[in-house]
């Protein structure tokens, strides 16, 4: 698979974590995330919490004591990975019978004590917002029984816990800043495994973007499942603040104001944000980026469909006209803002026009890059409860097909526009096609190669763009960056 086949058709990542022994810890910990970057930041936090309970972390599978497994349910193909995995572990559960095995995170809220039934290897069934009450749940697990949390919390942050740095290249971290959805879009599960929205403390998440410029860290991702509706009133549910009194509503902060906060904390730190949702990004948020030279120029956008009827359908609360009217304001605010997509091919009742005018909004927006898929039916949201699946597979992959076509194009007309440009790059490590070369990545978010000489990963270094590819840069480096 081409590295823009890798950026625009895939729909799971999975990652196995590591961490330095502990001399007073003597039990091992795998991990494996799939699917968004808030798993991956969540299986942070289980770590740290483990890490106090006596466990270190191992990338070897064959040593482990304790195997979680952090679980997506937003498509069919992650949950398909996962059981393909929890086969994996079985078999090596007969030759290590003390070898314990949970599953964390969405799919573990959505099938609850389905997993312990059906998949006879899990031991443990962990939701999103319970994995503070994994020490008891593994005391259950420990005594011969079998344990299960997946209450949703209308309060946890998590705000107070210092994640333990996973899987990093010591240049690149995640800072979790909401947790829950309250856009109730009918193909999304999200609402109902994580719950209602919630925002994290601003003071709490300025302290760990501190510690992390402190510890060496370069750049962060501010991350939450819509970020643009982070809002800090003293703690509750977003959709409580309409209770709050005149001097919390006087003192909120809302996405732009944290956004503020944390480039000025932090200057000389890249700061970046995912994911976006077009109803609630402000153009209060795009005018921060461009007042902050620390503020990446990269918004992913998530758009779904080019058709309002299929956007209705998705109860997405905005039409594609709007959508246009924020990807101009934002060109216009920051023309050289890179913007990427979301898109869903074949969602119930989608016609050939409908289609046609999702290539039309492809063909408005020119993306810098996108994430494409299938429409894949998820038990228990409104798509599945009142719509039919009734896009035969053939249509929907024709229609993919031609989607990815149309974004590889606009993929190579954007990487073009950078070429002859002199662009600031923060090295993340060697390119994984040559050993003499740096890979990092520009503002924008495109990745860029260039030769190593005697630079070193965490250098911001200005390179002149003189190739490019549909997904990657090519440049030669000129000097040390002033950031």
């Amino acid at each position: 698979m081409s590295s823009m086949e890798k950026i625009i058709d895939e729909s799971v990542q999975g990652s196995s974590l590591s961490l330095e022994n502990k001399n007073t810890n003597s039990r091992k910990l795998y991990i494996e995330s799939y699917g968004c970057a808030m798993n991956f930041s969540d299986s942070e936090i289980v770590a740290s919490i483990l890490a106090n309970e006596g466990f270190n972390t191992t990338k070897n599978l064959e040593e482990a004591d304790l195997v979680l497994v952090n679980t997506c349910s937003i498509r069919e193909k992650a949950e398909l990975t996962v059981r393909k995995r929890l086969e994996k572990f079985n078999a090596i559960k007969k030759h290590r019978p003390h070898l314990k095995v949970g599953v964390l995170g969405c799919m573990a809220e959505r099938l609850k004590s389905k997993l312990l039934e059906e998949e006879k290897i899990v031991d443990m069934v962990v939701g999103p917002d319970a994995y503070k009450d994994l020490p008891n749940l593994i005391q259950e697990v420990d005594a011969g029984r079998d344990a299960v949390n997946v209450v949703l919390s209308k309060e946890e942050t998590y705000g107070d816990i210092s994640p333990v740095r996973l899987q990093t290249n010591g240049v690149s971290a995640l800072v979790s800043i909401t947790r829950g959805c309250d856009n109730m879009c009918t193909f999304c599960v999200v609402p109902f495994t994580r719950g209602r929205e919630r925002s994290r403390d601003p003071q709490s998440i300025l302290e760990e973007v501190n510690d992390l410029w402190d510890k060496g860290y370069k750049e962060i991702t501010l991350l939450g499942q819509n970020v643009d509706s982070y809002l800090w009133y003293g703690g509750g549910l977003k959709k409580d603040f309409v209770k709050a009194t005149e001097m919390e509503k006087a003192t909120s902060v809302d996405f732009s104001n944290l956004l503020q906060k944390v480039a000025e904390a932090q200057p000389r730190m890249r700061i970046r944000f995912s994911t976006s949702n077009p109803q609630d990004m402000t153009l209060d948020v795009v005018r921060t980026m461009a007042k902050y030279d620390n503020i990446c120029n990269h918004i992913h956008l998530p758009v779904q469909s080019g058709s309002n009827r299929i956007l209705k359908e998705m109860n997405r609360l905005h039409t594609i006209e709007e959508y246009f009217e924020l990807i101009d304001n934002v060109r216009k605010i920051i023309p050289d803002c890179a913007i990427s997509q979301d898109m869903i091919s074949g969602f119930p009742t989608e016609n050939e026009e409908d289609h046609q005018a999702t290539l039309a909004a492809l063909k408005y927006v020119k993306y810098d890059f996108g994430y494409m898929y299938l429409y894949s039916e998820r038990p228990g949201t409104m798509a599945a409860r009142k719509l039919e699946d009734d896009i035969p597979m053939k249509v929907k992959q024709r229609r993919l097909a031609e989607i990815i076509a149309l974004q590889r194009e606009h993929c190579k007309f954007r990487t073009e526009e950078h070429l002859g440009n002199i662009e600031e790059v923060l090295i993340e490590g060697t390119s994984k096609k040559s050993e003499s070369q740096w890979m990092g990545r520009n503002p924008q978010n495109t990745v860029v190669v260039f030769p190593k000489e005697n630079y070193k990963v965490g250098d911001f270094v200005n390179v002149k763009i003189n190739e490019c590819t549909s997904a990657t840069l090519i440049g030669e480096a000129l000097e040390y960056s002033t950031n």
